[in-house]
């Protein structure tokens, strides 16, 4: 009997491609939140924010981070931990505090975009999708505060929520192709997402393009 051959498992190089370009765009929209410049936003457009809605938790965040980088130094050399262990640690800790305001320099610099011809939903630097306006049926602001994760799509409903929350339902005429954060691509018919002010988004959208 001839013995099974292994195979060594793939990694899967797309979802490791998209992570590192989310670090790299993350940099950058700390870059562009300090110097308040804003991403994708065109002359005309309407940019529509989102990221007002998760300011506290994301001060919480930083602060929990920033005391916790002087209290795990103060307490792996009271352990006798060795030189090498303590740099590696306050590596990670200092990584943490640059990555959580990454994360929220991309939401600010990086909002959703109504312009003549499309509606641009982002949540930071995990997700873009493009929706040609003449595929918006209806638009109309409903609250879910139930929404399962940050992108989530199910049934051809697509869910870009912050805190749980949506606030503002795009119905579409016929189905959008979108790429999520991994790379898993989803046709979609409706998309529910969260504005810190819904009604900036209807007015738009109902506004004639051009």
């Amino acid at each position: 009997m001839t013995p099974a051959v292994t195979r060594p498992r793939r990694v899967p190089f797309e979802p490791v491609r998209r992570i590192l370009g989310f670090d790299a765009r993350g940099l950058v929209s700390l870059v562009l939140w300090v110097t308040r410049r804003r991403d994708g936003v065109s002359p005309g457009a309407v940019p529509v924010a989102y990221a007002g809605e998760q300011v506290p938790s994301a001060l919480i965040l930083l602060f929990v981070l920033a005391v916790e980088t002087p209290a795990a130094e103060v307490l792996l050399r009271a352990l006798g931990a060795p030189a090498a262990l303590r740099a590696l640690v306050l590596v990670a800790d200092l990584y943490s505090i640059v990555f959580c305001l990454a994360v929220h320099a991309a939401c600010v610099t990086r909002p959703h975009v109504v312009s003549e011809t499309e509606l641009r939903i982002r949540y930071g630097v995990f997700f873009d999708a493009r929706i040609p306006r003449e595929l918006i049926s209806s638009v109309r602001t409903a609250r879910d505060d139930n929404e399962p994760g940050m992108v989530s799509v199910r049934d051809g409903r697509l869910g870009v929520a912050v805190g749980s929350r949506t606030n503002v339902v795009v119905r579409l005429a016929g189905p959008v192709t979108v790429t999520r954060p991994l790379g898993r691509h989803a046709d979609v018919i409706e998309v529910r997402f969260f504005a810190d002010a819904p009604h900036t988004v209807t007015a738009a959208l109902r506004r004639p393009a051009g």
